[in-house]
């Protein structure tokens, strides 16, 4: 474990410049001179203890068990578990007969966890999480949120009668509408491979009965997106956000979704910096149609003009 502090070592003498003094970084793990700067030693492993207690509040509340507790996961990481060894205390190898009853209690141990129905409904659940999680790209935080709204759901029971993979979904989709992270009802869609209907219509339930506070969705977020999926210059990207930065202070944006007024600015950048980007390859990269590029385009053109 390293400390964020640093600590002079006494009668030491640099090898190389003769002096000193000899200073312990323990945040880097290295003994240096601090007179020319040599690297004496690095790597250095640190055997204090990871924390230090000085109050009766203090050591009741630092403990060490291994991982950090997870909403993510059905028993949120603290269950206890078996483990697959072959020595015992001592060393010595288990007879197979003493190997044969480990592997038997083992089984046990995992079928004992799973006895609870909702125990065996947040497996299947974040499961599905986890990979929709990896095909999306989104952070461990909007990870934690959406395990936290369904399981919110979950103990207001409705998720009972209604598909667990449309609910998880919905509620990754919530996580991300919540934490700003620029991910499309079509995106959640695709990685879940539920349909878009769907989803859509239990993130509505999921809104409803948890009563979720939703902020609007800044279109200035999707921009580099969209930007990266075509192939702009930076230049046409800034020129595209001083657009959407305009049109947001005229209020033209407002009650327009997002991702359409994000394309349209990024087509009216290019047009005016003459990037030869049709409407079709910025709809394809915005997953949206031509027809709503052409619609925002109108209103950010006029304020151009």
């Amino acid at each position: 474990m390293i400390f964020d502090k640093t600590t002079f070592i006494k009668n030491q003498n640099c090898p190389k410049c003769g002096k000193g003094p000899v200073i312990e970084d323990t945040t880097r793990g290295e003994f240096f001179c601090n007179n020319c700067g040599y690297v004496i030693k690095e790597n250095i492993v640190d055997t204090s203890p990871e924390w230090r207690a000085f109050t009766k509040e203090e050591r009741e509340t630092k403990a060490r068990v291994g991982m950090p507790s997870s909403l993510a996961i059905h028993d949120k990481g603290l269950a206890t578990k078996l483990g697959t060894f072959k020595r015992d205390a001592s060393g010595r190898r288990l007879k197979p007969s003493e190997r044969s009853r480990v592997k038997r209690m083992q089984m046990w141990d995992r079928r004992s966890q799973m006895q609870v129905p909702m125990y065996r409904n947040l497996q299947q659940a974040f499961t599905e999480l986890n990979r929709m999680a990896d095909k999306l790209k989104v952070s461990s935080s909007v990870i934690e949120k959406a395990a936290y709204i369904y399981r919110k759901a979950l103990k207001k029971d409705l998720v009972r009668g209604r598909s667990i993979s449309s609910i998880i979904a919905a509620s990754l989709y919530a996580a991300c509408r919540e934490s700003g992270t620029p991910r499309t009802l079509k995106d959640v869609a695709d990685a879940s491979g539920v349909r878009k209907k769907d989803i859509a219509r239990s993130y509505r339930l999921l809104h409803r009965e948890l009563d979720l506070k939703m902020p609007v969705t800044d279109p200035l977020r999707y921009i580099s997106r969209i930007s990266n999926r075509i192939g702009i210059s930076e230049r046409t990207s800034r020129r595209a956000l001083d657009i959407l930065k305009k049109a947001q202070e005229d209020g033209i944006s407002a009650g327009k979704k997002p991702i359409g007024l994000a394309a349209a600015a990024i087509y009216v950048a290019c047009t005016i910096d003459g990037k030869n980007v049709t409407q079709e390859e910025i709809a394809r990269a915005a997953g949206i149609t031509e027809v709503t590029i052409r619609n925002r385009h109108k209103g950010l053109r006029r304020i151009i003009d």
